[in-house]
């Protein structure tokens, strides 16, 4: 793809209706670095102004500059328009204009003023670094990589250029080619703190926690209260199952954090780190966090209306949405009950959930007024409304669905014994027992082995497909593919390599049809895989699951079972990436299992 194409495709992604959310996950620090307003940056463009010849063009880009300097963004604005106005072949205007317009949020306009420069400015390789990191802002590494590569070319011995074009290659799953580029940025400034910070990422992306703390521990000897190192040590070490340590980590890094956004993450972290420790009272207080405006993933709720706090709900009328991914929506979904009883018989309650559970929960919640949401993204921040709700005034509160966990859930004891909240369509749970019955009497096991989010971060939390070897040689039993997305190439690679046919049954649209789905689960003897929204599925219709997971998983809320799913069985590593014994432990199980179906 061209430059000039690659800014056209990332200008379109500005503003992205129905993306669907994707859950919130605890992550790494270790972005972009460099700011294009900073004392460096702005000298540049200073020794570019002198290059000016008209006097007085180049007395303006000087108050321009000075007002960024000043964080006078609106007045910078002004004085580069106004040039512009004059002459819009002027590149250093539009490089301001487009300064301006980024610290002021409006990364669209923003985008467009920083490729008029690059266009008409000689040497852009700054131009370039500085919209690579507005790219990677907006969650676009794709396009950062590009911009950072030509940064990089443009001044090769620049620790920016080096560490920026490493994050974003490691937010493409790229992490081999991220660490040659750190290894060669590392041997000119063995010094640099970020570098070594950047590296311990991308080699704990790669499923080795405990090297990555190396690389952590080296770049706090150099600064030793380097906040994000701080941080990625304690998510390192959440990976390898201490969340003791990990929260004596991350206490470190809260001292000094580098900026809010650092801070809210540091925070977010923290309360997954006190609910994997069954701190259910100070954890789901802490928890609040996953919804701060400076949480890049965070949803921007546009609901009008009062916020339930913790007022008496008796005979009110509550409006709820559900929050971040579709898995966290069925899952969070279990405290729908608890809600409707505080609410009483004259109280009403209307939820707002993904559009694709709509048919689903309207079955399950007949006393429920069920609606869809829609979620949008928007210069990179992420936004849920309800547009099918007309009259807003008719309720006297609402409220994001989790807001209800500390009240509901604040020990393990409140969580239900037995659960079986959505009703799967009891004619095709009918059709799909049929179906299966003509695979032969082998006992039929739903398979998943992924999410359909697999960014840089999430992806070490599934396994390899080889590693599942042992479960699918397992005799006697028939394997349904349960995994929504593109898998055709390991269900090809199972049949090639192990000889296993992972049957895949027709008439069904394992991604978008999730009320056939959920029949589906609800019609085979097993489903086994990681957690995601189809295990979430088959667990609030209280089919038998058994997960794996991460070491530590939060969600186990420092249980040995999974107190969402009491009928799960859970399957854990001891430390991130070491999936064989666990994965190894699945398949003598199953093998037990089908053993008394013969």
């Amino acid at each position: 793809m061209s430059r000039k194409s690659a800014l056209e495709a990332s200008a379109s992604a500005l503003a992205q209706p129905d993306v669907g959310a994707a859950p919130l996950h605890v992550g790494q620090i270790a972005g972009a670095i460099g700011d294009s307003s900073s004392t460096e940056s702005l000298e540049r463009l200073k020794q570019a102004t002198q290059q000016i010849k008209n006097i007085e063009n180049a007395k303006v880009l000087s108050r321009a500059i000075n007002a960024v300097h000043n964080n006078e963004f609106e007045l910078a604005q002004k004085l580069a328009l106004k040039l512009l106005k004059k002459d819009q072949m002027l590149g250093l205007a539009w490089h301001i204009l487009a300064i301006a317009r980024e610290k002021l949020g409006d990364y669209g306009s923003s985008l467009r003023a920083y490729d008029a420069a690059l266009k008409l400015l000689v040497d852009h390789g700054s131009v370039a670094g500085d919209l690579g990191r507005l790219a990677f802002r907006m969650n676009m590494p794709e396009f950062a990589v590009g911009f950072f590569a030509h940064f990089r070319v443009a001044q090769p011995q620049n620790i920016e250029a080096a560490n920026n074009l490493a994050c974003a290659l490691r937010e493409l799953n790229r992490e081999a080619e991220a660490i040659e580029v750190l290894k060669e940025a590392l041997a000119a400034h063995p010094e640099s703190p970020a570098l070594w910070n950047t590296l311990g990422t991308a080699v704990c992306n790669m499923g080795d926690p405990t090297g990555s703390i190396v690389f952590f521990d080296e770049a706090l000897r150099l600064e030793p209260s380097y906040s994000k190192a701080w941080h990625n040590r304690a998510f390192a070490k959440t990976d390898m199952g201490d969340i003791e340590g990990a929260i004596a980590d991350i206490d470190h890094a809260l001292k000094r954090p580098d900026s809010l956004a650092d801070e809210a993450i540091m925070r977010f972290a923290r309360s997954t780190m006190y609910l994997s420790l069954g701190r259910l009272e100070e954890g789901w207080k802490a928890y609040e966090g996953r919804l701060s405006p400076h949480l890049a993933e965070a949803p921007n709720f546009h609901i009008p209306g009062t916020l339930w706090s913790d007022q008496d709900l008796k005979g009110k009328s509550l409006f709820v949405c559900a929050e971040q991914g579709l898995g966290d929506e069925v899952m969070l979904a279990g405290m729908l009950p608890d809600i409707l009883d505080q609410l009483g018989p004259d109280g009403s309650l209307t939820l707002s959930v993904e559009r694709r559970l709509v048919p689903l929960f309207q079955r399950s919640f007949p006393n429920i007024e069920v609606t869809l949401h829609r979620t949008f993204q928007y210069e990179g921040r992420v936004y849920r409304a309800a547009p099918e709700i007309e009259d807003w005034e008719r309720f006297d509160y609402w409220a994001p669905l989790g807001a209800f966990l500390g009240s509901l859930r604040g020990s393990l004891e409140a969580f239900p014994k037995a659960v079986s909240y959505l009703k799967p369509d009891p004619d095709r749970v009918a059709h799909w027992k049929a179906e299966l019955d003509k695979l032969g009497p082998s006992p039929k096991v739903g398979l998943l082995w992924k999410s359909l989010k697999l960014n840089a971060e999430r992806a070490r939390q599934f396994s390899p497909f080889e590693a599942w070897r042992p479960v699918l040689e397992t005799p006697g039993v028939r394997f349904v593919n349960l995994q929504y997305g593109d898998c055709d190439e390991e269900i090809a690679h199972a049949k090639e390599a192990f000889g296993i046919e992972i049957c895949q049954l027709p008439g069904i649209d394992l991604k978008q049809d999730l009320d056939d789905v959920t029949a589906l689960c609800a019609s085979v003897d097993l489903i086994v895989g990681f957690s995601n929204a189809t295990t979430n599925l088959a667990g609030a219709t209280g089919a038998p699951i058994w997960l794996l997971t991460s070491p530590g998983a939060w969600t186990q809320l420092g249980s040995g079972y999974y107190p969402w799913y009491p009928q799960a069985r859970v399957f854990s590593p001891a430390t991130m990436g070491d999936w064989n014994p666990a994965i190894a432990e699945i398949a003598a199980a199953l093998r037990e299992k089908a053993a008394k179906f013969a």
